[in-house]
């Protein structure tokens, strides 16, 4: 196998001129975008719903390319470069997810003909239990589209500057962030929701292929046969996939995948709004059910490809004995910088990129949604001037540039808040039950019962999110520890069931609120 090379330079200029091809198509996009704007000028339900016009295959598409971030093209490699396979069993609880999101979730939350999901409960609880979950939902997805947009500014560093990730400042990460963050929101302030599809479509086309190159490029590296390959992985365990265990720590198990992330991903694909809104803008109920289940066919496929790069990666370094001593996490980053070809880099480098705004246009679409939708307008419902959302207003926009501005500082924070020894992967997906556990709690109070209040739907949520913060953090583990004598750590997929659990029960408690119910 060919022997470690010293770091290369930072980027060449093919590289430059192939990352700004890139952006300058982003930005082309939003100035054809703000041309077609003022020819036509939308109105808050044409932004953010795109006239319930697009096709299945797109929003199929643009589910994945959104739920991808830093933690997929990062993370899943570097997790499989240090474990194994066993982060693929949590699809296992996605497929039964996502069938449940489609058959109970997305034909009321369609027929309910609101601008987002939470409308709906709107008509189930009253404006106070809308509000509410609208601003959990905005609360929580800064938090956590901080962090995923924050982990694509590492290997972005280390790209440009060919450093490794431990001489990466950061104020070089700032830098970084603030890039991203400025085109991510130009092309959106414009598109609304078509543009989000569209580009994050021509995103993963880009993602993938950057994924595809790096395979190609392993396996021509690599001197050794497949059958060699195959048999180093499986000697090392590199190959295992299935995990039985009842370790409550562990996060990829088959029970973990089969209880908790059949909640988590419940929760993103029903009840959180960054991605429930594709099937919003289907043409149809059953067309925006068959979105949400043909994604996962779809994802699994491309996180098996970076999985590949991570089992090929430990094999090209001879289990990391060829690594240097500072690679730290950052495996893959390291072969990006130091091993690619000119254009090849600059090509992965614009498939960084767009990863990190894949998952950015559509969080700040869906949040200027619910900031417009289901705060701005009911809260001047309430004060006795509505306006009505047919009308063509300024509002989207405005709302979507505050967000992209407002997530950018999010992720500025999160650079001063990451703790690397945990990976990237975990990090991105731990962050979601906070509001996640409360969010899904409630829509299944207004789903499977006529039970449930304003004032039930807020304890709910309180609920979820101080369960989550107890069993993830230093205080469970104190109690535990005093209870059963040694501290005990619960991993997020297991923390999913109990506080949405809890949760439930608190929003069930509530009395039925005496407001109409779409059927």
């Amino acid at each position: 196998m060919r022997p470690f090379t010293p770091p290369l330079a930072a980027f060449g200029t093919i590289d430059w001129v192939v990352l700004g091809a890139y952006l300058a198509t982003m930005l082309g996009i939003g100035l054809v975008a703000a041309w077609r704007e003022s020819r036509h000028k939308s109105d808050t339900r044409e932004f953010f719903l795109g006239g319930r016009s697009m096709p299945t295959w797109a929003l199929a598409i643009s589910i994945v390319g959104s739920s991808l971030s830093a933690a997929t093209f990062i993370g899943v490699p570097d997790d499989a470069f240090a474990g194994d396979l066993t982060y693929l069993i949590l699809f296992a609880g996605n497929f039964i997810a996502v069938f449940l999101v489609g058959w109970l979730f997305v034909p009321r939350l369609y027929r309910a003909g609101t601008v987002t999901i939470y409308g709906y409960l709107a008509q189930r609880f009253g404006e106070a239990g809308r509000i509410a979950v609208s601003v959990t939902f905005i609360l929580g997805r800064l938090l956590a589209s901080g962090a995923r947009l924050m982990m694509a500014a590492v290997p972005l560093v280390m790209l440009v500057r060919g450093v490794t990730a431990a001489d990466v400042t950061k104020e070089q990460m700032i830098l970084a962030l603030l890039a991203i963050g400025f085109v991510g929101t130009f092309y959106t302030v414009f598109g609304g929701i078509k543009t989000v599809v569209w580009v994050d479509t021509i995103q993963f086309v880009l993602v993938v292929g950057a994924a595809v190159l790096t395979v190609s490029l392993l396996l021509a590296r690599i001197d050794a046969p497949l059958s060699e390959v195959k048999q180093t992985l499986a000697g090392a365990g590199k190959l295992k996939w299935l995990d039985l265990s009842f370790d409550l720590s562990k996060p990829y198990t088959l029970w973990a995948a089969l209880t908790g992330q059949v909640l988590v991903a419940m929760a993103a694909y029903g009840v959180d709004h960054d991605l429930a809104q594709r099937f919003l803008v289907a043409r149809s109920p059953a067309r925006g059910a068959l979105s949400v289940i043909a994604s996962q066919f779809i994802a699994i496929l491309v996180v098996g490809l970076f999985l590949t790069i991570g089992l090929l990666l430990y094999v090209y370094y001879d289990g990391g004995k060829k690594l240097p001593p500072d690679a730290g996490r950052a495996v893959y980053q390291l072969f990006l910088m130091r091993e690619l070809p000119s254009v090849v880099s600059g090509l992965a480098m614009a498939g960084l990129f767009a990863v990190a705004q894949g998952s950015m246009d559509s969080a700040i679409n869906a949040l200027a949604s619910s900031l417009v939708a289901d705060i701005y307008l009911p809260v001047r419902a309430l004060q006795g001037r509505p306006i009505d959302p047919d009308k063509p207003i300024d509002a989207p926009k405005w709302a979507v540039a505050a967000m992209g501005a407002v997530m950018t500082l999010f992720a500025i924070g999160c650079v001063y808040a990451y703790d690397p020894k945990g990976g990237f992967l975990k990090f991105a997906l731990g962050v979601l039950n906070y509001g996640f556990s409360g969010m899904l709690a409630v829509f299944l109070t207004a789903l499977l019962t006529r039970r449930g209040n304003s004032a039930s739907v807020i304890a709910a949520l309180v609920t979820g999110a101080v369960v989550v913060g107890l069993t993830q953090n230093a205080p469970f583990q104190w109690m535990t520890g005093r209870i059963l004598g040694t501290p005990m750590t619960i991993s997020f997929t297991w923390a999913m069931p109990v506080a949405t659990g809890l949760a439930f029960l608190v929003c069930v408690s509530g009395r039925p609120a005496h407001v109409r119910e779409v059927a």
